[in-house]
């Protein structure tokens, strides 16, 4: 029986930028470090991990998404403008969430969520 997520992970080509990006950009914590082949950040109980070992993926938006749920949607989007990230698309509306997809410098593509009060 599958009890939970244990990880989402994207491929990237350069850890030491992908590094710069998911900690200096996005603000994200270290947990664990894997011989810079393989890092973890604890996104409220679920790693989210990115690897540059080979797994037979391709560093790229042809993956899978992550959303990523934030406190202050308006204000984490202009602060991603103020950093120049590549906006994959402007933010938008459902009738449940407000959001806006960047890339990371490998075009690994990350959603920035807000779900309606």
């Amino acid at each position: 029986m599958i009890t939970e997520i244990a990880f989402f992970v994207y491929p990237v080509s350069d850890m030491a930028r992908a590094r710069a990006f998911y900690e200096g950009i996005l603000g994200l914590k270290l947990e664990n470090n894997w011989q810079d082949l393989w890092v973890e950040y604890d996104v409220h109980g679920v790693a989210l991990a990115i690897t540059s070992a080979d797994m037979g993926q391709t560093p790229g938006a042809k993956g899978g998404v992550v959303g990523l749920e934030v406190d202050d949607f308006g204000a984490e989007i202009q602060r991603l403008k103020a950093q120049q990230v590549c906006f994959v698309m402007e933010v938008f509306a459902t009738p449940v969430c407000r959001m806006a997809v960047i890339a990371d410098p490998d075009g690994n593509h990350i959603t920035i969520h807000k779900r309606n009060a």
